[in-house]
């Protein structure tokens, strides 16, 4: 019991917040999810940390995704129409220019859509029914996650863990849905969390940008600050565990997480966190 207290544990979970097509309102759609580097993450590139795995959406080149991106917009107006898809296709085709001219504090890895609110954190109001949701089966999760993470007693990485690189101390993730796939044995392994899922109203599925993930961090660890791949979507953390000296700086700004809570932000702010207990 000692062990887990001292972790700081938290669910992660993404949600879109692009325009609703068309219309000048936006429109929330969720992804439970973390895009984590794995453990192959060692290279640096302009000061920030990158993995070399080849499944990594935000860490390989991306030419390739926006021609995909690109071309199943062109088969989705055949289908449909163009109208009022201009600018996601204008956002597409632009892509190099939007990605350069972006500030040092919000860069995008890979897909930048414009005239999206611009803000390091969001209102729970952003998402107040999945985070009311989410809050509301917080003894759920957390009975799952403890359930998990009593394996890390026999086992420096039990399986369905993935060690993650950083700077100091150790970062574990445990995946649900990795970049739009469902991970199948670890999702039997938390049936009611899973199932909870697919109870969030904006639950992104089948995209590259949509994960669930319990995450980890252990006394010591800082995760070295980086972008996430897009700003298309709000990443939201549940609190798990959440002992104190641990911290969330996004744009610059700091913020705690807490024990039930969920905390709502824009991973396409440079970003980084620790726990320093």
């Amino acid at each position: 019991a000692t062990a887990v207290v001292a972790v700081a544990c938290l669910l992660v979970l993404f949600v879109w917040y692009c325009y609703h097509v068309g219309r000048e309102q936006p429109r929330a759609y969720t992804t439970v999810n973390a895009l984590m580097q794995s453990a192959e993450a060692n290279g640096v590139q302009n000061g920030f940390v990158y993995c070399h795995s080849p499944e990594c959406v935000r860490c390989t080149p991306h030419d390739g995704l926006n021609q995909k991106l690109y071309h199943n917009l062109q088969e989705y107006a055949k289908r449909y129409s163009w109208s009022g898809m201009g600018r996601i296709h204008k956002g597409i085709r632009e892509q190099g220019r939007y990605l350069n001219s972006r500030p040092s504090i919000q860069k995008p890895e890979v897909f930048f859509l414009p005239d999206l609110p611009t803000m390091p954190y969001f209102s729970r109001d952003a998402q107040k029914h999945d985070v009311e949701l989410l809050e509301r089966n917080f003894q759920t999760i957390l009975c799952e996650f403890e359930t998990l993470y009593k394996a890390f007693s026999n086992c420096s990485l039990p399986q369905g863990w993935k060690m993650n690189s950083t700077p100091s101390g150790e970062w574990f993730t445990f995946y649900l849905v990795n970049q739009g796939m469902c991970v199948p044995r670890n999702c039997r392994r938390c049936p009611r969390t899973y199932r909870l899922l697919g109870s969030l109203r904006t639950c992104i599925g089948n995209n590259v940008f949509g994960n669930a993930c319990i995450s980890v961090l252990s006394p010591g660890t800082v995760i070295a600050e980086h972008y996430g791949p897009t700003n298309i979507r709000i990443r939201c953390h549940l609190g798990l565990k959440t002992p104190s000296n641990c911290e969330l700086v996004v744009g610059g700004e700091p913020q705690c997480w807490a024990e039930g809570r969920c905390l709502l932000f824009d991973d396409s702010f440079l970003h980084t966190a620790f726990h320093e207990g």
